[in-house]
């Protein structure tokens, strides 16, 4: 089968079996087109026919990527993309082998997760301007983010139906379409609810997101993160902050606060708990803690 033909049928295996996302799908398909660039320049009789890729091309590849500055993560999550690339093949019959068994992918220096403090959080919220729609849709994203750990596509996909208001519980629809459960703090419950009771919501809109642009259309993922890098910079917050530090920051002050890991690997949605697990590191408040508690001469 030649390459072309093969990433397509993976791709809409992808989108029709594994319901991953257009923009889940849209990364497989750049690392993959990127190994038949490597191919077009160094093996290109292997374009007509993928079974005959061997392993010892994969390392060429591989080792291409990294001379050239790639960074190792990058690189890991290239071979990750041909790996599920080569098995899906394997498994419909259309190969023989898979190429990529038996190769490593480079070892990373895992770097710890970024998160705002509570207090830089406070700064963040009270950089708002909270009497305008624009400024409610953000306080409210924000206390969202923070309060339930949503990945920023989770939120805006957000619709009414899927919040019990009365009990504080969202029902997320996340990765791979799976259904999870997440918690509404009063503080998220308060400000969604200020967000939809203003008179500029419009309450007799067909669109069922709740967070809805200027047109009355659902919000894209794009604006929620210029929007929070603006606030950001005005709170005098001197770094980058994106949707996904309030999930990082969520995780932080939950496992600080005693949450057990297994409920905060839930309430993120991860399929599995070593992905949780980097968000143990240790904070300088809890490292202060246990020294006061634990030391004779503290």
């Amino acid at each position: 089968m030649n390459f072309n033909d093969s990433l397509n049928k993976f791709l809409r295996y992808l989108k029709l079996e594994k319901q991953y996302s257009v923009h889940t799908s849209a990364s497989y398909k750049r690392d993959i087109n990127q190994f038949k660039i490597f191919l077009e320049d160094e093996y290109e009789y292997l374009l007509s026919d993928i079974g005959k890729v061997s392993p010892a091309t994969i390392r060429e590849y591989l080792s291409t990527m990294i001379i050239s500055g790639i960074s190792r993560r990058s690189v890991a999550r290239k071979l990750s993309a041909l790996r599920s690339f080569f098995k899906y093949h394997f498994r419909q019959g259309y190969i023989s082998k898979t190429p990529t068994d038996n190769i490593n992918a480079p070892k990373l220096n895992k770097p710890l997760p970024k998160f705002l403090t509570i207090k830089e959080i406070d700064k963040l919220v009270n950089a708002i301007n909270k009497e305008t729609l624009i400024g409610k849709r953000i306080y409210a994203l924000i206390e969202v983010l923070y309060s339930t750990g949503m990945r920023v596509s989770e939120v805006v996909n957000l619709k009414h139906e899927e919040i019990q208001w009365r009990e504080g519980i969202v029902r997320v629809i996340g990765k791979g379409k799976k259904e999870r459960l997440v918690m509404l703090g009063n503080a998220a419950l308060s400000m969604l609810k200020n967000y939809i009771g203003d008179a500029d919501y419009d309450r007799k809109s067909s669109v069922q997101y709740i967070f809805r642009n200027k047109f009355g259309r659902k919000l894209n993922v794009k604006t929620v993160q210029t929007d929070i890098s603006t606030l950001a910079k005005r709170a005098g917050i001197n770094r980058d902050v994106t949707p996904h530090i309030l999930r990082h920051s969520f995780a932080t002050h939950m496992l600080d606060a005693g949450a057990d890991l297994r409920s905060v690997q839930e309430l993120l949605g991860h399929a599995s708990l070593s992905t949780t697990q980097i968000y143990t590191h240790v904070t300088p408040e809890r490292l202060k803690a246990a020294y006061d508690k634990a030391h004779p001469r503290k």
